[in-house]
């Protein structure tokens, strides 16, 4: 009967572990994994950041629309600065503001998605090659 210590069997994973070969081509998948992985979670940070703009101004949006009729000029920020305009011009300032904002997450959830696919492949060939270790 073999009975195999806890040290044995450690000493038997590492030597498994030692015994796959790291080739240049393969730091080169792991670095460019490591690098997509980065890059989707910063894209991602940057996605939440204009989906809160995003909300900003369509709460904007609505409150310029329950706004009064009698009011004549409204305040509208753009960057440290307020400037009044009338009622119809800001909320045209906020709808393309909207738009832009809206066309900006749309290109980055693109970016995330065509990342993702190069990054699904990588872990594949990665796993295939090194498993878990």
């Amino acid at each position: 009967m073999l009975f195999s210590s806890p040290e044995m069997v450690a000493t038997m994973k590492k030597t498994a572990a030692e015994d796959v070969n790291v080739t240049f081509e393969d730091q080169q998948k792991i670095n460019k994994f490591a690098r997509n992985t980065s890059r989707i979670t910063e894209l991602k940070e940057e996605i939440e950041v204009k989906q809160k703009q995003l909300q900003n101004v369509e709460d904007a949006r609505d409150g310029t629309m329950l706004a009064d009729a009698d009011c004549l000029m409204m305040p509208y920020q753009i960057g440290d600065v307020f400037i009044s305009h009338s009622q119809e011009e800001t909320q045209e300032m906020l709808e393309a503001a909207n738009k832009n904002l809206q066309e900006a997450t749309d290109a980055l959830e693109s970016k995330v998605e065509a990342i993702q696919w190069v990054w699904a492949d990588l872990k594949v060939q990665l796993y295939a090659k090194f498993g878990s270790s």
